[in-house]
């Protein structure tokens, strides 16, 4: 395991690498469907971090490059006497650095924050075709509990 690994809230200075990292390991919904250009996705990323209920974090090594990164979302709602959930999107660890533990610990920061929010569960989806990291996410404890569907608009 990386012992090195610092993890923190997401700055505009991270946004090529944390697009890079995102875009590499797109899916074949998204592979024709994102951009090149990482500036493209500036507005979505000041919205995001503007937003009281997301918070975008990067992991960084030891020399400061970003290594992986995650969203989480606390989403309101009625279930569990009114408790939020922890909602984890766009969790990706670079490629070079799979692995390494840094998936683990992005993880264990992201359900350390769902316990301080006093939140019921920490939920994600993950495409079907990333069969490793349903292993991943299974070692850690998820159950994987329900069948998603999404329709693509556009």
């Amino acid at each position: 395991m990386d012992t090195d690994i610092k993890i923190e809230k997401a700055d505009p200075g991270h946004l090529q690498a944390i697009v890079a990292i995102i875009n590499a390991g797109a899916t074949s919904i998204r592979r024709d469907k994102e951009f090149d250009g990482w500036q493209d996705y500036r507005p979505a990323f000041d919205a995001l971090v503007g937003a009281p209920e997301v918070d975008i974090y990067v992991a960084l090594n030891g020399a400061g490059e970003v290594v992986g990164t995650y969203q989480i979302h606390f989403l309101k709602g009625l279930a569990f006497r009114g408790r939020s959930r922890a909602e984890l999107e766009s969790v990706h660890v670079r490629s070079d650095q799979r692995g390494r533990g840094v998936g683990r610990l992005m993880m264990a920061h992201a359900e350390d924050l769902a316990r301080a929010q006093k939140a019921c569960m920490v939920q994600l989806t993950s495409n079907r075709e990333r069969e490793g990291s349903h292993h991943f996410y299974r070692r850690l404890g998820y159950d994987q509990s329900h069948l998603g569907y999404k329709k693509m608009l556009i």
